[in-house]
């Protein structure tokens, strides 16, 4: 898939996103609205993050880019299903024991700082080849030494074996399962309504495979995104754990604060220009 093309799909599922929190707006009032809003530029932004990581692990196995799109497809259906019973679980245990939400405030803020100074590990993406999840499936079942295509299973002399693909969407839903741990929280800063906070996780999904895609082209660009999203999880733990002591930020400076964040993000990744290494050797 080309860049453009991507990026124009990608830009279809935002505008489904927008004609959806309309409906919102016109049915269930503004109120509802900003936080299915809010909830959408908080998935939106965290996603990021997650979709770095997708294509070190893609990177690492050298897995091409049909086999890459056949992964990302059923991982973002695993993901659906997933959200929906984490959310589920999530607002119940807020509803009866609402001071987990300051519990949930300082796990965020840890996080956040976690990402914004930890320093990129050059040499992460060659661990995923030593991936604890390829070996413990392979107690499990036999796996293949090489890939088949795009599938997950193949039968050899009557042996039904995975392929290393099925292993890898494997340790992608997994991933997805460690991000849900930050945003779904995040998400709780805003609203505790299930209905917005899944149908506001549901529409940044469907756009992410998309998404991928032009990240996949252009991640070297956006080097600065990072950074936003770890201010964004440190803001958001930083709102819930305020609620200890009655000071509530609104949800519409939460979503002006955090768009902005995301934006500006982006603007600095564009326009600070990565001086070449050789060149900054040169004149060290």
């Amino acid at each position: 898939m080309s860049t453009k093309k991507a990026l124009t799909w990608f830009g279809v599922c935002v505008g489904l996103a927008l004609l959806f929190n309309a409906g919102i707006y016109f049915f269930m009032g503004s109120q509802k609205a900003m936080e299915f809003f809010g909830g959408y530029i908080i998935e939106q932004s965290l996603s990021l993050d997650n979709l770095f990581l997708f294509i070190m692990v893609f990177t690492a196995f050298g897995i091409k880019e049909k086999e890459q799109w056949r992964v990302l497809h059923w991982g973002i259906v695993g993901a659906v299903v997933l959200r929906l019973i984490f959310i589920l679980l999530g607002v119940t245990i807020v509803n009866k024991f609402h001071w987990v939400l300051y519990v949930f405030g300082f796990i965020l803020m840890i996080s956040g700082i976690k990402m914004i100074v930890k320093k990129e590990d050059e040499e992460a993406a060659a661990n995923y080849k030593d991936s604890k999840v390829i070996k413990v499936l392979g107690k499990f079942m036999p796996i293949t030494n090489e890939l088949h295509g795009d599938r997950f299973f193949v039968r050899i002399k009557k042996v039904l074996y995975a392929t290393p693909l099925f292993a890898i969407l494997i340790i992608i839903e997994g991933s997805d399962i460690l991000f849900a741990i930050d945003s779904i929280p995040a998400i709780f800063s805003i609203t505790t309504d299930p209905f917005i906070v899944y149908t506001s996780n549901l529409f940044a999904i469907i756009g992410l495979r998309n998404l991928y895609f032009v990240l996949e082209k252009l991640h070297t660009a956006f080097r600065f995104v990072k950074y936003g999203v770890g201010v964004i999880l440190t803001f958001t733990g930083v709102k819930l754990a305020l609620l200890m002591i009655d000071f509530e930020i609104s949800i519409l400076m939460s979503v002006v604060i955090i768009f902005s964040i995301l934006v500006l993000s982006i603007i600095a990744s564009v326009v600070i220009i990565e001086e070449p290494e050789d060149e900054v050797d040169a004149l060290a």
